[in-house]
């Protein structure tokens, strides 16, 4: 085929053998030059080896390393920029980005419809796959870092910007700092793994997007959702969002949200809210999760309503839930949890416990309202405070939450879904 021959004319002027190697003091071919002399629909399959970057990609073609092509920027820009529709990049070990915010260097840019990008490994590059007014792109099975930096001026693992309907499926992501999604929407994210960044998830001014079956693990906050509203976020495990700033998952701002079969452990907060759901007459749903573990199961930034909180397991949290401000939550609507400090049983045998499970804020109001307090939480004076207010208390104690039919029984048999 033209391509072919065209493909094989720049290997000889370049000096090498279809086979071959090179020299170890010969500087790295230029990759650009053979991506120039591939037709469009064709795949190009480089010889194993290093070859420099940076590269663009302007028609629709399949650039497939077979895991034994190594890409270097060499400090100058994106490793491989796409500026097509339709073309694929699969296979490479991409490295050696520019260390520019302003110029978003990164490993891949995508600025096209319908682009692959596929089970490549990202090194010490400052952004990792950048989508930019793209749209129906898929981003899968990619192991993605970033440079050796501090985490505030390192790059995003996954950036999407006013790009819809793409897919961000099952790529590994470690030591990065955000995955970021800017005014987009309908995008599925699912399966991912990430861990050792600042936000594992954050969504600013998106709707309708899908978070599903991904694992975030030790990060400062798992998802983080601001001014975004009709996400979906289901079948997630959230860990060790820890530190002052660590939750689980957060929302500024935020409605019409539906979380449900997510787990949120060991996290310092597992779900804040602040001003959620912020448009009138919608929700937020809470269904199914397992809250586990964290210092506080559920914390309000103010006292709000219009979030449910149905069926829900709350288990060995040091709170359930607190309000800033020593508010109350019982505006919101709780059904259906299961509440491991209920103080009830349950004669009837229905798995509902026989009177409502209520939970008043006594003493612990002190590090609500003074936040530098929770330092002695659990110390022996500060139990002996809370008993004897639970005692006798010197003020009327404030409700933070009833629920009418607490879940009696723990959930039998694990999550349908790998952990």
């Amino acid at each position: 085929m033209p391509g072919s021959r065209a493909v094989a004319a720049v290997l000889a002027t370049l000096g090498l053998a279809l086979s071959g190697a090179r020299a170890a003091d010969t500087p790295a071919p230029g990759l650009q030059a053979l991506v120039d002399a591939t037709a469009p629909g064709q795949v190009l399959r480089p010889p194993p080896g290093s070859y420099a970057g940076p590269v663009v990609i302007r028609k629709p073609i399949v650039l497939d390393g077979g895991g034994r092509v190594r890409v270097d920027a060499q400090g100058r820009g994106t490793v491989i920029r796409i500026e097509t529709d339709g073309a694929e990049v699969r296979g490479l070990h991409l490295t050696g980005s520019g260390e520019t915010h302003d110029t978003l260097d990164a490993a891949v840019q995508v600025r096209g419809d319908g682009n692959r990008v596929l089970d490549n490994v990202i090194t010490d590059c400052l952004f990792g796959v950048d989508l930019q007014q793209s749209n129906r792109n898929r981003v899968q099975g990619n192991r993605i870092g970033s440079k050796d930096v501090e985490m505030g001026v390192r790059g995003d693992a996954i950036r999407l910007w006013y790009s819809r309907e793409n897919e961000i499926l099952g790529n590994e992501i470690r030591d990065s700092r955000d995955m970021v999604v800017w005014y987009s929407g309908a995008n599925r994210i699912a399966r991912n793994v990430v861990s050792g960044g600042r936000y594992a998830l954050h969504f600013m001014y998106s709707e309708a997007n899908l978070v599903e079956e991904n694992q975030y693990r030790g990060n400062m906050v798992g998802v983080f959702l601001m001014y975004s509203d009709g996400v979906v976020l289901r079948r997630n495990r959230i860990s060790g969002a820890l530190g002052a700033t660590g939750m689980g998952i957060g929302f500024k701002e935020s409605s019409d949200i539906l979380v449900e079969d997510n787990v949120l452990i060991n996290c310092a907060k597992a779900i804040y809210l602040d001003i959620s759901p912020y448009e009138p007459d919608t929700t937020n749903r809470f269904l199914r999760n397992r809250i586990a573990y964290n210092g506080t199961g559920v914390v309000f930034h103010s006292d709000w309503q219009g979030n449910v909180f149905r069926d829900n397991d709350f288990h060995g949290n040091f709170t359930q839930v607190a309000v800033r401000g020593g508010g109350s939550a019982a505006r919101h609507h709780w059904q259906g949890n299961r509440w491991d400090d209920y103080r009830g049983f349950d004669r009837d045998l229905d798995g509902r416990g026989d009177r409502p499970y209520e939970l008043f804020s006594y003493a612990d109001r002190i590090w609500q309202e003074r936040p530098e307090a929770a330092f002695f939480r659990g110390s022996p004076l500060f139990e002996a405070i809370d008993f004897l207010d639970r005692l006798a208390p010197f003020a009327e104690p404030t409700l933070v939450v009833r629920d009418d039919s607490p879940r009696f029984e723990p959930p039998q048999g694990e999550p349908p879904w790998p952990m």
